[in-house]
């Protein structure tokens, strides 16, 4: 009995040290997500605004560099932004399923052919993709370590440049779209060649005046507006993995509460068992000895 008493003590002993970690981890986390949600709140609409007249400017036919012709789909790129730690609940998994669903459904046929290739942004997805065995790129995983946007630029502009050398005909981006802190959107997005916006039914042609000429403001915007768009992708998956962590470690810790109540309730009974056990031995001893 007073083995089992012991055991139950180093438990709640133990289940408490884990809540001051899950606990910490929470206001850690709280704390990053303030100034990742800063960051991507003021980012979106800019970014917003500029893919759109990007999309319209598309839209109207002009070929001014190659980024929006579209090819046939002979190989494939996906970039795959997932985080560099865990304890985020099913954050990674989540982001990791979108993209081999992409693979399987999409492009089962460029698969086939080994043409899929898979640059990640964030250590967890390339530690899973290798070890799958997918053709993975490690060049651009520690982006993370020190996120900034020329950092992300170097992602876009290795992109920009594969795809102008037909090293790949389609770019599409993977991640996880910021909502709140307890709600992610986990997307599959278009980034190459550049998506042309849809015209609504009794739309409006939007004209544009020009200036210098149409050519060579579309040249020099192209790639910079593409570098804003991936930049606000990661600003998007960074903000949501540090809402999935404190979500996840919120949840971690009531957790760990109703297994102290439970243990606490088991460490009670023994203790009232091990007392009663006592009690009956000394009564019994004593009406022994009388007898």
């Amino acid at each position: 009995m007073a083995g089992q008493l012991k055991e139950v003590r180093n438990r709640i002993k133990s289940v408490q040290n884990t809540q001051q970690i899950t606990k910490a981890m929470k206001m850690v986390s709280a704390a990053k997500l303030r100034k990742a949600q800063e960051g991507i709140v003021q980012m979106r609409p800019y970014a917003k605004k500029l893919q759109e007249v990007l999309g319209n400017i598309v839209s109207e036919g002009s070929q001014a560099t190659n980024l929006s012709v579209e090819r046939p789909i002979e190989k494939v790129l996906l970039v795959v932004i997932t985080s560099d730690r865990g304890l985020c609940g099913a954050y990674n998994a989540n982001i990791i399923k979108l993209a081999k669903t992409a693979i399987r459904e999409k492009y089962s046929t460029q698969a086939a052919k080994g043409n899929v290739t898979l640059w990640t942004i964030g250590k967890k997805g390339y530690e899973h993709f290798i070890k799958n065995k997918f053709k993975t790129d490690a060049t651009f995983k520690d982006v993370f370590l020190s996120l900034s946007f020329e950092n992300v630029q170097a992602v876009s502009q290795a992109a920009i440049k594969a795809y102008e050398n037909k090293e790949f005909d389609h770019v599409d981006l993977v991640y996880s779209e910021f909502r709140n802190a307890a709600t992610q959107r986990f997307v599959l997005e278009q980034f190459l060649p550049i998506p042309k916006t849809e015209k609504k039914t009794g739309a409006k042609n939007i004209d544009f005046i020009f200036e210098p000429s149409r050519e060579e403001l579309v040249k020099e915007l192209m790639p910079k507006i593409l570098n804003t768009q991936l930049y606000k992708a990661v600003l998007d998956a960074n903000a949501s993995e540090h809402g999935a962590r404190m979500t996840a470690m919120d949840k971690a810790t009531e957790n760990a509460n109703e297994l102290l109540k439970s243990l606490k309730i088991s460490y009670n009974r023994a203790r009232q068992a091990s007392i009663t056990t006592e009690l009956t031995e000394i009564v019994s001893g004593a009406a022994a000895l009388q007898g």
